[in-house]
């Protein structure tokens, strides 16, 4: 096989791409590689043991695969410049959180054949490449046999471009806005006092959730760690929503209150890596003063 490439070289392609080059031949391109960030990004891929491409031109000369895992916010700009330097007999996979007419629009810029429609179902990190994958657009069936092959855990989801990534937004709506209502709701439970209370009359209600352990703080931790990506993808969830006849209020306030968090760690000098074991009652004291 021809080798297969990365854009984007965030957790999720680090950790996909890792996996992958332990049997194959992985080559990365992300913007930092040409920023003040370049030497710890090549770092990164010797470690992870990949190559660092010079250019985008150069990850994709030749690839068979490439899978683009970089920011909503981006999405679409890396699909129309990597569009112009692919060709028949290439696969484009997608595997952003966009809305479902974003994808089209990526789509409409390749080949016929090339842009795979790709899902990514629950966050990466835990399972790595079982990360459940649903597979859209004209080729999505042969695409998730090979997908299979090499590892992932993927499903044919439908033939029509945009389809997989309509039910990857709408399952946002409630993943992403759970996370924004438990940091706002504990937040201010800590600023009273009432955290324990709070989170027992959640658990007698939820019992099955899990709000007694570590739940609570996973769904901070989230919005801590990734609040800006997440804020660009709940943009997206956003247009999604208006698409189709809504007004999307809830997931554009989720969009602020993700994006809120990481703001308010920055103005303080804050990193997330900095923060572990995380704590959210300790952030939530820091960034009050205490």
């Amino acid at each position: 096989m021809r080798h297969i490439a990365f854009i984007g070289f965030g957790e999720a392609g680090t950790i996909l791409a890792s996996e992958l080059a332990q049997h194959h031949r992985v080559v990365v391109w992300d913007r930092k590689l040409n920023g003040a960030e370049r030497e710890a990004m090549r770092e990164k891929a010797e470690q992870a043991g990949v190559q660092a491409a010079g250019s985008l031109a150069q990850a994709l000369d030749g690839a068979a695969w490439v899978f683009s895992t970089v920011t909503a916010g981006s999405a679409l700009e890396v699909a129309r410049q990597s569009a112009a330097l692919m060709q028949a007999g290439q696969y484009f996979l997608d595997l952003n959180s966009v809305a479902p007419d974003t994808k089209r629009q990526a789509a409409q810029a390749f080949v016929p054949g090339v842009y795979v429609d790709v899902a990514v179902m629950a966050p990466v990190p835990p399972t790595r490449m079982k990360t459940p994958l649903l597979v859209g657009g004209p080729q999505a069936e042969a695409v998730t046999d090979v997908l299979n092959q090499l590892g992932f855990n993927a499903r044919f989801g439908d033939t029509v471009v945009g389809k997989v990534s309509a039910i990857k937004m709408c399952r946002s709506v409630m993943i992403k806005g759970l996370e924004a209502l438990t940091t706002e709701c504990l937040f201010a439970a800590r600023e009273y006092g009432v955290e324990e209370e709070v989170l027992a009359s959640l658990h007698a209600s939820f019992p099955s959730f899990g709000w007694d352990g570590v739940f609570p703080g996973y769904l901070i931790s989230r919005v801590a760690e990734h609040g800006v990506r997440r804020s660009e993808e709940m943009e997206e969830v956003v247009k999604t929503l208006r698409d189709a006849g809504g007004l999307g209020l809830m997931s554009q306030s989720t969009a602020q209150v993700q994006r809120y968090l990481p703001q308010q760690m920055q103005g303080l000098g804050l990193v997330y890596a900095g923060l572990q074991p995380f704590c959210w009652q300790s952030l939530a004291d820091t960034l009050k003063g205490r």
